[in-house]
Parts: structure tokens; sequence; C-alpha cells
């Protein structure tokens, strides 16, 4: 960054949130919002033409998520940071906003000089986390994807892997065929996959095959 203020575009569907947004971000003295969106689709449409440094994104909105409208941003326009500005910090809502290419995760009820200087910090290039959030984020890196499966099911999973049917795997395992059907329900929720092949390459990947 230069000299010149930071653009920050406000991302949320709330426009008393917005408004407040703008009023902190006014006493920065370095700060310029030069945009506000009410939804994702405005964000979208709104960062690939003002251009911002940093938008400020709220992940829950009515007409296309924060999660997804991050995803187009930083896709397209490679330059733009995205900073989530959320109540939420549900484990699942973090990934999903960083995996979508977020630059940071702040909660709405961070005080004024952290979230300016978060702002600042986005638009250097640095990753911006909440103590909380950052805790929460690397407790899902670091934990083993083959923990969030019993022995069982990595059993039904590996016959899986060498292409046995639901009736095979029951007769090696001398479990019944529903119950076969049972496990893999479960086990295509624990990795988050909808069928078979999905479900081994995923496991490969993850290091529990």
């Amino acid at each position: 960054m230069t000299g010149r203020a930071i653009r920050v575009l406000l991302a949320d569907d709330h426009p008393v949130v917005r408004e407040g947004l703008r009023g902190m971000l006014s006493l920065a003295g370095d700060i310029d919002v030069v945009g506000e969106a009410a939804g994702g689709a405005e964000a979208i449409e709104l960062a690939g033409r003002l251009r911002p440094d940093v938008v400020l994104m709220d992940l829950r909105m009515p007409d296309l998520d924060g999660a997804t409208a991050t995803s187009r941003i930083t896709a397209e326009l490679p330059g733009v940071r995205v900073l989530i500005l959320t109540t939420y910090d549900a484990d699942r809502d973090i990934v999903h906003a960083v995996e979508a290419g977020a630059a940071g995760y702040l909660l709405k009820d961070t005080p004024r000089a952290e979230l300016t200087d978060a702002v600042r910090a986005a638009a250097r290039g640095e990753t911006v986390l909440t103590p909380t959030v950052a805790t929460k984020l690397l407790s899902h890196l670091r934990a083993p994807a083959a923990e969030t499966l019993t022995a069982r099911e990595v059993q039904v999973l590996r016959l899986v892997a060498q292409g046995c049917t639901n009736a095979e795997i029951g007769r090696q395992l001398t479990i019944g065929e529903a119950t076969v059907k049972s496990h893999l329900i479960k086990i295509f929720g624990k990795l988050g996959v909808d069928d078979r092949t999905a479900a081994v390459t995923t496991a490969m990947s993850r290091g529990i095959l």
C-alpha cells in the first residue's frame, strides 16, 4: 500500500450495521469507505466496478451468502482482499470462508481499533484472524481426519476402496448389508461427500487409507 487511503467496500444486509461500520472506519483517517452492498450479488458487482482494496463481508445474506461472494471476488479480482465480519464463529463457517479465499475472519464484537488494524493488515496482504477463530481453525487443520472415523468405518471404507460391494463387505466383516449401508452413510457425512468414489479419494487425500 502507498500513502493513499485504503478503499473499503462494506457488504452487509443490515443498514444499521453498515452505517455503524462506516462511522467507525471514518475515524481512522486512512480508510475510505467507497461503497456499500446489501447482499452478496451486489458486493460482487460493486467490487468489480469500484475495485476496493478490502471488502468487509458478512456471511449470512439473503440473496447470496458471503462465502460464495468471497469465492467469486477473490477468483475474479485477485487484488481485492476480503475480510469476513460476522456474528457466527462455528467451525464450519470459518473453514468455509477461509477455503473461499477470505483474507481474514473477524467477529462483529471486535473493538474499533482492532477492526481498523485488521483492515490495514488485510490491505498489506496479511491474514487476519481473531484469537478464538485462529484457535478453532488450527484445531480443525491439526485434527487427524482418521479420528473422525471409527475403526469399523475405516474397515468398511478400506473394503470399498478394494471394490467390494455392500454384500461382500458384510460377508467379510460378518455384519448385515443394512449395517454396511448405515456405516457408509455415517462415513459420507463425516467426510462431507455424497458417494463411494468421493469417500475413497477424500480418505486417501487425508491419509485415512
